[in-house]
């Protein structure tokens, strides 16, 4: 089996360079690639790529993930987002390949406090958002034969993160402020590769399992919540830290205002990946604290 990885560089793909190796022959790419040309800036490009290497599976993990700066550049933002992920699709449908392609809550307005079902209406308050919708729309309708992952507030121990930043600011400050009135479910890279794994060797047995997914690890948390067990688990490793767990204070979103809209319930609820796939999402918390076990 050939598979065809876009985005290899960044936090999602490089986990994927991973979780995908045992299933194949894996070729992965990334927008400065030169022999074989994905950056998605370039569309047009995309499909010469695609019927060049003729893979059984695509995974698309590139994406213009700067939320608020795809307030001030919408085309480029859909470029990256929509048109190139629909270009991609439609060249998996001409080979015959599994389109795997990542999305986001943001498709949601983040009303309410139920965690957001597959099927429930879409509604995007900002630009990321929306183009991300719209990349989603492309792929279902250009590849019938597609896995579309939704997942939110994804990290990964390579590069910079949440945990990091809130590490980085413990050991500079005396107290923190960190929102506490949007609610979500911290993913790792991580686990989102090895279930994207699991998932393409599963569908390619049973056709029937292709479709749209909510990914993210079980339970919940604040960005407030989240940030006081980061602390707290630094704290129990023994770093000194001159912010205390305690000594965050919860302030509301508009106390940070951005140029997106960001979503106060990001909560994505997982029972349909978890029986369609027969797998158990593990806690937030334990991706956290391995991540954080290998980065202190």
């Amino acid at each position: 089996m050939k598979l065809l990885l876009l985005g290899k560089g960044g936090q999602v793909g490089w986990e994927l360079q991973r979780s995908l190796a045992p299933l194949g022959e894996l070729v992965a790419l990334d927008f400065d690639s030169t022999e074989l040309r994905a950056d998605f800036s370039r569309p047009e490009e995309l499909a010469d790529t695609v019927l060049k290497v003729r893979p059984d599976v695509i995974i698309n993990a590139a994406a213009h993930t700067a939320v608020d700066k795809a307030e001030g550049e919408v085309e480029f933002a859909r470029k990256l987002n929509a048109t190139s992920p629909g270009v991609v699709a439609e060249a998996a449908r001409q080979v015959g390949a599994l389109m795997v392609h990542y999305s986001t809550d943001y498709v949601f307005d983040g009303s309410g406090s139920t965690p957001w079902k597959e099927d429930d209406a879409t509604a995007p308050l900002s630009v990321y958002g929306r183009t991300k919708l719209e990349g989603e729309q492309l792929v279902a309708a250009n590849c019938a034969r597609h896995l579309i992952f939704r997942t939110s507030w994804v990290y990964a121990a390579r590069g910079g993160n949440f945990a990091k930043t809130m590490l980085r600011l413990a050991k500079e400050r005396d107290r923190l402020t960190v929102i506490d009135d949007q609610f979500g479910a911290p993913t790792g890279a991580e686990l989102l590769a090895d279930i994207t794994a699991h998932a393409i060797r599963d569908t390619l047995r049973d056709p029937g399992k292709a479709g749209l997914y909510h990914l993210v690890a079980g339970g919940e948390a604040t960005w407030y919540g989240y940030a006081r067990f980061v602390l707290e688990q630094a704290q129990a490793a023994g770093v000194e830290l001159k912010a205390s767990p305690n000594a965050i204070d919860p302030v509301p979103t508009s106390a940070f205002p951005t140029p997106a809209t960001r979503p106060h319930n990001s909560r994505l609820d997982t029972r349909k990946l978890q029986a369609t796939f027969g797998l158990t999402l593990p806690p937030w918390q334990a991706g956290v604290a391995r991540m954080l076990r290998e980065t202190l």
